[in-house]
């Protein structure tokens, strides 16, 4: 991107919460928070000072199927924060007094997203929609695993995970191929190779109908979610048309429906929850207790409508511009290029330029949208867990 003066470089690991035993929940997460507590050649405030004194943005964040350390700066400084990503990723020093100090941040992290009744009705909706599988469990972990956490354990799974069949750096901005190599190679070319980590164990999605009562919320929180197709598979595009058109964006059918026409929700939507074997449609609300049901119905009617009504060609049209809108316009952005690149080699093993991309969306159907809403909107599939102030509410059958 030569127009540019940045360069977002990140280091992306094949691990998260998907790869976790059950003692182990949340070390990925964990690990991510420690190496910035120290390394070979920097204290956890050179890190600090390293980027920021050069206006530059340094993260890290865990998901269900990997972790990423990314670093956002001028292209001038480049070396200087392959470096800095280089030592956070290969050389951490674990201490154990960091390990116990940073064993109190998590737990406050967990609390505080815990009083978050968006975070807490999610949370409670995947543990019951992927009952017994490391998918169900929280990339925070508990607080009973993340007390339990010792330095043999995360050197251990670091030593495993941190692999160089397992890790992949990526980058975008005013930078070139050959220049970024000459910099990775001499830090990572050490690894020991190792074998790739075995396949994940697949996760089978379960309908339930769970509701939590908690009378100190003022509103009552809803998911309502069906099964999907996993990431990488060839109607995925279908999916992204389908999920644009029933809960993405303001013009989308539940925004207008539940909250412009009839103002039941401030908060409604829906969202592709997409993994390498699964996938999950879901579908979030905040309302008063008196409308829970009512915005229950009325998704599912939706639902209904989709399954039984071809998309009309504008609103369909409309949903196809809306995404290859928001795509185009994203990747502009050094970071989400630099994060795109890292994704598309994670999940496909491949890169798609723009231009198939926006064809892979432009080939969606009326008929196709329809067909994906036959395949997963049935009563069957569905799974709805509500939390609040739920004291006399009450939900007629899931039916579609």
């Amino acid at each position: 991107m030569p127009h540019v003066r940045s360069v977002a470089v990140g280091v992306w690991v094949g691990t998260g919460a998907r790869r976790e035993t059950p003692e182990l929940t949340g070390i990925s997460h964990f690990l991510e928070h420690m190496v910035f507590q120290g390394t070979r050649d920097y204290s956890a405030e050179a890190i600090a000072r390293s980027i920021d004194s050069i206006g530059g943005h340094l993260d890290a964040y865990t998901t269900k199927e990997l972790v990423s350390f990314n670093t956002k700066v001028l292209d001038e400084h480049l070396p200087l924060a392959v470096d800095v990503l280089a030592d956070l990723v290969l050389r951490p020093l674990l201490r154990e007094a960091d390990i116990e100090k940073e064993k109190g941040v998590v737990l406050e992290e967990i609390k505080m997203e815990t009083d978050s009744p968006e975070y807490l009705v999610h949370e409670l909706f995947c543990r019951r929609f992927w009952p017994g599988h490391s998918l169900g469990t929280p990339i925070l972990g508990t607080p009973e695993t993340v007390r339990s956490f010792q330095r043999e354990a995360l050197t251990g799974y670091h030593d495993s995970v941190y692999t160089a069949s397992n890790l992949l750096v990526t980058a975008a901005g005013n930078v070139q191929h050959e220049q970024l190599l000459a910099l990775i190679e001499p830090e990572f070319s050490g690894l020991p190779p190792a074998a790739p980590p075995p396949p994940a164990e697949p996760a089978t999605p379960r309908p339930h109908l769970h509701l939590e009562h908690k009378p100190s919320l003022e509103q009552v929180h809803l998911c309502l979610g069906v099964p999907s197709y996993p990431v990488n598979h060839e109607r995925r595009y279908d999916c992204y048309v389908l999920n644009t058109i029933l809960g993405a964006g303001m013009s989308s059918r539940l925004f207008q429906n539940i909250r412009e026409k009839r103002g039941l929700a401030y908060s409604v939507g829906s969202e592709l929850s997409l993994f390498r074997d699964t996938g999950c449609l879901l579908i979030s609300a905040g309302t008063s207790a008196g409308h829970a049901g009512e915005v229950v119905r009325l998704t599912l009617e939706e639902l209904a409508r989709l399954k039984a009504v071809p998309v009309g060609e504008e609103e369909l049209e409309r949903a196809k511009s809306h995404l290859k809108g928001s795509i185009m316009l994203s990747l502009e952005s050094t970071s989400a290029r630099m994060a795109n690149l890292a994704r598309q080699h994670l999940f496909f093993g491949r890169f798609f330029d723009l231009d198939e991309i926006l064809a892979g969306i432009e080939g969606v159907t009326a008929e196709s949208v329809q067909s994906v809403a036959r395949a997963f909107f049935s009563s069957g599939n569905l799974a709805l867990t509500a939390l609040g102030p739920l004291e006399g509410v009450r939900f007629s059958e899931l039916a579609v």
